[in-house]
């Protein structure tokens, strides 16, 4: 990241403000903070990548890690939404609507190509993930085309970076939630 673009994820992390309502850069100085930008709601790898999260929270959490979730929905469909996956603030896992993708630009998130979004790699994970795993695909709530990624966030710092290449891609939270600086 260069220092202009790290300047401007610092302080697009101090303005952006969770359900929980603090700023991703004030948890950040508690814990250390994963922060999973998702595609939209309707996308078959989002609603995967919600179930990833579920299954791999207890051991993000055991590392001392919160969990924030970023999306393009308001707030309260996204809560909603977040909930039925036991990823609602209820549930203590915060997250941060975003559907003016503020945050997804300062973080360096770009919309994708027609291959990143409809490759090959997409078609055979997407009939795996929707039909096979049963995430299918649901109403579009933000940018299809928008690309997801995963920050680890420590006192207002951004310490690891995975920015999908795929839609498809399929990170492992619990591996990218090691803080090398704790």
């Amino acid at each position: 990241m260069s220092a202009g673009a790290a300047v401007d994820a610092r302080t697009a992390l101090r303005g952006a403000m969770t359900s929980g309502g603090q700023s991703v850069a004030e948890l950040s100085m508690r814990s250390p903070v994963l922060m999973v930008f998702l595609r939209h709601f309707g996308c078959t790898f989002c609603r995967e990548a919600l179930a990833d999260v579920r299954a791999q929270l207890a051991r993000v959490r055991a590392r001392g890690v919160a969990v924030v979730l970023v999306h393009m929905a308001d707030a309260a469909y996204g809560e909603r939404f977040l909930g039925s996956y036991g990823l609602g603030t209820g549930e203590g896992v915060s997250h941060v609507s975003d559907p003016d993708k503020r945050l997804y630009r300062a973080m360096g998130l770009k919309r994708g190509t027609l291959g990143q979004l409809f490759g090959w790699k997409s078609w055979v994970r997407g009939f795996k993930a929707g039909l096979i795993d049963g995430h299918l695909v649901g109403k579009l709530v933000g940018d299809g085309f928008q690309m997801p990624g995963v920050f680890l966030v420590d006192r207002g710092e951004v310490v690891r970076t995975y920015r999908h290449t795929s839609a498809a891609d399929r990170p492992d939270y619990d591996e990218l939630a090691v803080c090398p600086i704790r």
